[in-house]
């Protein structure tokens, strides 16, 4: 299926860029989330004449985002959890667990932003992670994980 995209999806393409995505992706991800429509005539012409505008709200997002990574670049976030005496927790700190306590910081940000690349945190100590808060915005942030 080809579809137009609504705003810059990441490994997909640009804002404006017609792609060829299977049928599931569109149907599934990318159009009832507003990410993109489908590639007639019609919505071809209504988002020619809707770029600029389209740009503009792009680029208002981008410039939150970055002002957002700037406040939240090299914060430490403690957790405490229940922990054995090897170090080795009780369960696991999650993508969740850090968004909720971003939040009791005062920072808004959405589970899914949380990018953990070793997989959930299983171990007492300090541990990078990084926050994707637009597809060209990435904010690394450390995660202590201190034992009850």
């Amino acid at each position: 299926m080809q579809v137009i995209l609504m705003e810059k999806v990441v490994n997909l393409g640009q804002l404006g860029d017609v792609v060829k995505v299977k049928n599931g992706f569109a149907r599934n991800f990318l159009i009832p989330q507003g990410k993109a429509k489908r590639a007639t005539e019609n919505n071809v012409a209504d988002f020619a004449a809707r770029r600029a505008e389209l740009e503009a709200a792009e680029a208002a997002k981008l410039a939150d985002a970055q002002a957002r990574a700037g406040k939240l670049e090299g914060l430490t976030v403690k957790i405490v959890q229940k922990a054995g005496v090897d170090g080795k927790l009780f369960g696991s700190v999650t993508n969740a667990d850090i968004a909720a306590a971003l939040e009791a910081q005062g920072f808004k940000v959405e589970k899914a932003q949380v990018r953990m690349a070793d997989g959930h945190i299983k171990q007492i100590g300090d541990h990078p992670v990084s926050i994707s808060l637009h597809a060209d915005v990435l904010s690394n942030i450390t995660v202590s994980v201190l034992g009850e």
